[in-house]
Formats: structure tokens, sequence, C-alpha cells
């Protein structure tokens, strides 16, 4: 059982930036694909940004691309995403999760564990 807690999210005016954290404990963290997830009111749960086990691949969806950053640090057990130039259109719930696994997928459900959730809010 992998357990996973976000932090960082918070309010932040529109071409702001955020950076959210993901600290996972239990099985080895570095065993795990990880991504980052949103979901808007009243929307579907995206994908964001998914990264390899050990960092050198990393995969954005299109809104993401050029703006958002996502890294881990499996030496600290944690992963990130760096939110630059954000829009009120990123507004959302942000969970990190993990997948079991060698391919860096961006299917929400090969995800198992997921975080419990870090709120973002961007206004205009």
């Amino acid at each position: 059982q992998v357990n996973l807690v976000e932090s960082g999210g918070g309010l932040v005016q529109a071409g702001g930036s955020l950076r959210l954290s993901c600290a996972a404990s239990g099985p080895t963290f570095s065993n795990y694909v990880m991504g980052w997830f949103r979901q808007a009111p009243g929307k579907e749960r995206e994908v964001v940004a998914a990264i390899s086990l050990s960092g050198g691949t990393t995969r954005y969806a299109d809104s993401a691309k050029g703006r958002f950053t996502i890294s881990r640090d499996n030496a600290k057990n944690t992963g990130y995403l760096q939110m630059n130039s954000l829009k009120p259109e990123d507004t959302a719930v942000y969970y990190c999760a993990v997948a079991r696994g060698f391919v860096t997928t961006m299917i929400v459900s090969a995800y198992g564990y997921w975080g419990q959730g870090t709120q973002v809010t961007v206004s205009s």
C-alpha cells in the first residue's frame, strides 16, 4: 500500500505559479510511475502529466505543455508539479497517483494509488 499526500495548492492570480508536492510513504517510490491529475467541478478527472520510474521520461497533456513541469526526487520519496502561467481554467482539485509497471502511462485507470487531492484556484 502506497500512501500519497499532496500539498502546495492554494489561490493564485492568473499568470502566477504554484508548486505542488506529493509525498509518498510505504513501498519504494522509485518502483512506481507517477502522474498528476486534476478534476474540475462537473468534469471528469483528467491527466496532467506523468513521469517514469527514474524521471528520465515525462509526458504532458496538451493543456500543460510549455507551462507545467513534472519531476520527482526518489531519494526524498517526493514528486512535484511546477505550474507556471496559470489560467482560470486550471482551477481544479489536483491529485498525484502512482502506477505499477514501466510504462509512463497517461491512462487514469492505470493508476492504482491516489492521494487525497489539493485545491488549486486561479482567479482572473
